[in-house]
């Protein structure tokens, strides 16, 4: 397979940090929403109707492109090092590698609680108190944290 030349890595590699920021930013800011929705605005309230158009807008704005991207991204540049730095698919079994593809797991997981809760919030459920969302709102944080020293210190690396 022969690779583009505007395909860079680093140009690959820049766009995939900047999706993954966004990512995580939305992530982080949705459970403080929450958190907000929980404890200030009623049901069936003006205010409730607002939080639910401001938490939509956030996942299908932001969060949900930035996650396609990412992975988008992430896939290609796998690829680069499978096909272009001619790497192979050894690599995905290095334990930096395993620990950030566990990392992008998880946080896909974790996309999908807070999309499944906004969709509860929106039908008038509360199942979480505020309290919660607030002790959850730094996971995406401290899971991007492990990905990212994962791959800068490439632990483990043959």
């Amino acid at each position: 397979m022969t690779w583009p030349n505007f395909l860079s890595y680093d140009l690959l590699r820049g766009l995939h940090i900047i999706a993954v920021i966004a990512w995580m930013s939305g992530m982080m800011y949705l459970p403080r929403l929450f958190a907000y929705h929980t404890e200030t605005a009623p049901p069936g309230s003006e205010f409730d109707a607002h939080f639910k158009v401001w938490e939509m807008k956030l996942l299908r704005i932001i969060i949900n492109p930035a996650m396609g991207l990412t992975w988008l991204l992430g896939i290609t540049l796998i690829l680069w090092h499978v096909y272009a730095a001619k790497e192979g698919w050894a690599f995905l079994a290095q334990p930096w590698m395993a620990t950030k593809l566990a990392a992008v797991i998880f946080l896909s997981g974790w996309h999908g609680f807070l999309s499944a809760s906004r969709r509860r919030l929106a039908a008038g459920e509360r199942p979480r108190s505020a309290k919660f969302w607030r002790a959850t709102n730094e996971i995406p944080f401290l899971v991007a944290i492990v990905a990212v020293l994962a791959v800068t210190l490439q632990f483990g690396a043959r």
